[in-house]
C-alpha cells in the first residue's frame, strides 16, 4: 500500500493546491511512483457534457498520471447531491475508500487534497475530518498569514480536530516584516506541542497575480489583439481617469499592471502603451481607435473591451486577487523555488516513515 499524506487548509485559498503540486515534484524526483486524489470536489465545471474538478485535470495533465479522472476526483458537488444527500439516500464513503485502495495499489505515495477548509464536504461525509481517519492518511495542513490571532487559532483548531494524525503545518504567505515573529515565536509554540512546523512561505506578489485570461473570463470580455499574451500575470490594477501627464506619472510607479479606461480615452491608452503594462480594459463596450490597436498588437499588449462600467469592472477584478487556480507555469515554479529555500523535506520524509 502506498505511503499517504493527505493535504488540506484552515480556509480558502490558502495555497493547498500549489503545494500538492510541489510535494508531488518534490516525491517524482526521488523516483517515486506517485498519485494523487481529491475525493471531494466543491467547484467544477462542464467538459464534453461531464462535470471535471479543474485541479485533478491540471495535476493529471502536468504529471502525467495515467489513472481515469472520475477515480481522481469521485464525488463532485452538484445540487442534485446535495438534495440526495439531504435526503440521505446514499453515503459515499465505501466506494470513495473502495476507490483510493484501487489508486494507491500501484503507487509509493499518494497526495490526497482536502477540502478549502474543514468544514468542506462535511453533509457528504467527506470533509477532510472525516476523509484522513477513512483512509488511514497523515495529515499535512496548510495555513495563509491572514493575522497573527487567526494564524495561530486556525493551527491549534487544525490539532485539536486531526490530533495525533496531524504530521505538520505550513504556514503560507507571511509578510515579510512578519517572518521573524512566526518565526521565533509561533513556530517555537506549535513545535513544543507537538506540531511540526516544516514550512514557514514569505508572501509574494506573484503568486496572488492572476492572468490576462483570468480578466477575461471574468469581465465575459471580448480580447481585441494580441490573443497570444493572455497568460501574462498582472500584479497591479490601475484606474486610468486623469490627465494624461499625470497618467505618466502614475502608471510608471507600477509594473505588471492592467489598467482600467474608457475606450474614448486614447490618450490614457497611448500612456499605458508607454509604461510596463500587461494588458488595458476598456468599459462601456466602446471599441478603441484602430491606431490604438495596432500599438497594442506590435506591443504585445491585450486590449480587453467589457460591458461593464469602471467602478463595476474594478470590484470584479479586486476580488480574484490571489484567489485563483494556480495554473500558470510561472507561478509553479516560483512557489517550487520557495518550497526548495524553505520547506524541510527531509524532516517531512522521516515523518512519513
Amino acid at each position: 500500500m502506498a505511503k499517504t499524506l493527505y493535504v488540506t487548509s484552515t480556509q480558502n485559498f490558502s495555497g493547498k493546491s500549489a503545494f500538492c503540486i510541489g510535494l508531488l515534484r518534490h516525491f517524482q524526483a526521488q523516483g517515486l511512483k506517485i498519485g494523487y486524489m481529491k475525493p471531494f470536489s466543491a467547484t467544477a465545471r462542464v467538459v464534453d457534457g461531464y462535470l471535471v474538478d479543474e485541479d485533478t485535470v491540471f495535476l493529471r495533465n502536468t504529471f502525467g498520471i495515467q489513472d481515469p479522472l472520475n477515480m481522481m476526483s469521485p464525488v463532485i458537488f452538484s445540487s442534485q447531491l446535495l438534495q440526495d444527500a439531504l435526503k440521505q439516500r446514499e453515503n459515499p464513503q465505501p466506494a470513495v475508500l473502495k476507490t483510493f485502495e484501487t489508486l494507491c495499489t500501484s503507487k509509493d505515495v499518494m497526495v490526497v487534497e482536502g477540502g478549502a477548509n474543514l468544514r468542506e464536504g462535511w453533509i457528504f461525509n467527506l470533509s477532510p475530518c472525516q476523509v484522513a481517519p477513512l483512509f488511514d492518511s497523515r495529515v499535512l495542513i496548510v495555513t495563509p498569514f491572514d493575522s497573527e490571532l487567526q494564524c495561530v487559532d486556525d493551527l491549534i483548531t487544525a490539532r485539536v480536530r486531526f490530533g495525533d494524525r496531524l504530521l505538520g503545518a505550513v504556514i503560507n504567505r507571511v509578510p515579510r516584516h512578519q517572518l521573524s515573529w512566526v518565526n521565533e515565536l509561533v513556530r517555537p509554540f506549535f513545535e513544543a506541542e507537538g506540531l511540526p512546523v516544516l514550512a514557514v512561505l514569505p508572501k509574494e506578489k506573484t503568486l496572488l497575480s492572476i492572468s490576462v485570461r483570468d480578466l477575461v473570463n471574468g469581465l465575459a470580455g471580448e480580447v481585441l489583439c494580441a490573443r497570444d499574451r493572455q497568460e501574462e500575470l498582472v500584479e497591479n490594477l490601475l484606474v486610468g481617469a486623469m490627465s494624461v501627464d499625470n497618467a505618466l506619472k502614475y502608471f510608471r510607479r507600477k509594473p505588471n499592471k492592467a489598467i482600467i479606461t474608457g475606450g474614448d480615452r486614447p490618450d490614457i491608452q497611448l500612456a499605458a502603451l508607454e509604461t510596463s503594462t500587461k494588458c488595458i480594459i476598456l468599459t462601456g463596450n466602446i471599441r478603441p481607435n484602430p491606431l490604438i490597436l495596432g500599438k497594442a498588437e506590435d506591443a504585445g499588449v491585450p486590449i480587453i473591451l467589457t460591458q461593464h462600467d469602471t467602478m463595476t469592472a474594478v470590484e470584479i477584478i479586486e476580488g480574484f486577487f490571489g484567489k485563483t487556480r494556480f495554473h500558470q507555469t510561472q507561478k509553479i515554479q516560483r512557489f517550487e523555488a520557495l518550497m526548495q529555500e524553505h520547506m524541510d523535506f527531509e524532516r517531512l520524509n522521516r515523518l512519513m516513515q
